[in-house]
């Protein structure tokens, strides 16, 4: 029976690809790349030879048709993304779907994203979290800070290095300066960074250095106010 696999590749440091999704990628008949130059070098590198087609968020709706029809008739297909693991913040939600909806087999490989190693290094609580992605850029943007600035959970964002200031000064409108936050920088490569404090520290210092790479946010929940114990022997009989 056909089968599509999601196959996670690195967010950055080569060593992280395992051996399971090389073979994979090596065995299917198709590999469905984000961007086949990026992916290309990847492969390369690992000496996989399998055919390509491009597979990204402004030709997803029109090529998964196609693409069904294909694993319907028996071709074995693997999805990559650029970096991490596809259909997070990246395209794979609507194949996945339609492939569950013909009752094709979807399996998805254990392996690199990033909010994950982001939201353990961060040391903010992280038994229970949300995972925000990338926020509106304007349009529902305002509407879904109010929304955070209520959430109790640690919260995990994705942001471009050119929104990170912006995105911390709006930290401090809703959340408050004093609120807890980490930013992971060009997490398992060469110049990894994970900068923490306060929001109005970790501010501070963005302004002073202008961030560059792939970025992650974690913040810390808003803080839940402990209902003060009733003393017993003050209340009324």
């Amino acid at each position: 029976m056909s089968k599509l696999y999601i196959v996670p590749t690195p967010i950055g440091n080569l060593e992280d690809m395992t051996f399971r999704a090389i073979r994979i990628l090596k065995e299917v008949d198709l590999i469905l790349a984000e961007d086949t130059r990026t992916s290309g070098k990847l492969l390369k590198h690992f000496e996989i030879s399998t055919h390509m087609h491009s597979h990204h968020m402004h030709n997803e709706h029109k090529t998964v048709e196609n693409i069904i029809a294909r694993l319907q008739a028996g071709e074995n297909i693997a999805l990559i993304s650029d970096a991490g693991t596809p259909a997070i913040s990246d395209p794979g939600f609507l194949l996945t779907r339609a492939c569950i909806e013909k009752g094709i087999e979807v399996e998805c490989l254990p392996g690199a994203t990033a909010f994950v190693p982001a939201l353990v290094n961060s040391g903010l609580p992280n038994d229970k979290f949300i995972f925000e992605g990338f926020l509106p850029d304007k349009k529902g943007r305002q509407t879904r800070f109010l929304a955070l600035a209520e959430e109790t959970r640690t919260m995990i964002l994705y942001v471009s290095p050119h929104k990170l200031v912006k995105t911390l000064v709006e930290f401090v409108t809703y959340f408050g300066e004093d609120r807890p936050v980490s930013v992971s920088r060009e997490l398992s490569k060469l110049h990894e960074e994970n900068v923490r404090g306060t929001v109005r520290e970790v501010l501070t210092h963005f302004e002073k250095t202008a961030p560059r790479g792939e970025i992650v946010v974690v913040v810390g929940g808003k803080p839940v106010m402990k209902e003060a114990k009733k003393n017993k022997f003050s209340e009324e009989e």
